[in-house]
């Protein structure tokens, strides 16, 4: 072989041997593929050796087939846990009783550092979906337009949906929510 140049003789063999390895390939897929064994007679299996054997009772002369309800003698717990679920239940709550905040979320409507475009942003709420409330905040250097306080994602998609069709930035961010 000359440096560069293929060998022509292995060309012609690979050229050769391609097609016939090709040929033999389909050959042993149509080979190994099922047919389906073509009969007269439809199949039929009997499966009632498998089936339960369920009895029925004899009917009754006439009367409602009803079992009659028994009234169950009272129980008294006997193992209970009720002194240490209120243990639980009692640090829970002291605990719940100190948060001031929740992470929750909220839909972020404008943000952006020109203070114009917000206040018109938040004009432009008030007229087309006057049913939202908008809350215009200032955190340096943006100004933030957002909407709702919401604790899954999930409750804030409808109003996410109704906010896309004016405002189609309007993104849900995550955020704290005050506890009142």
């Amino acid at each position: 072989m000359i440096e560069g140049k293929p060998d022509f003789h292995i060309l012609r063999a690979m050229r050769h041997s391609v097609p016939k390895s090709l040929l033999l390939m389909a050959g042993l897929l149509v080979g190994c593929a099922t047919q389906k064994a073509v009969s007269d007679k439809p199949y039929y299996e009997d499966l009632s050796a498998h089936r339960p054997k369920v009895l029925v009772p004899a009917e009754t002369s006439g009367k409602d087939t009803a079992l009659p309800v028994k009234n169950p003698a009272p129980v008294t717990p006997t193992h209970t846990v009720n002194q240490k679920v209120d243990l639980v239940l009692d640090s829970i709550d002291r605990y719940n009783q100190t948060r001031k905040f929740i992470d929750g979320f909220t839909i972020q409507v404008y943000s952006g550092q020109n203070r114009d475009d917000a206040m018109e942003a938040k004009r432009k709420m008030s007229i087309d979906l006057p049913e939202f409330t908008s809350t215009l905040q200032y955190q340096q250097p943006k100004f933030r337009l957002t909407v709702g306080r919401y604790y899954t994602k999930l409750e804030a998609h409808p109003d996410l949906m109704k906010l896309r069709r004016s405002f189609s930035s309007a993104i849900v961010v995550p955020e704290k929510i005050v506890l009142r």
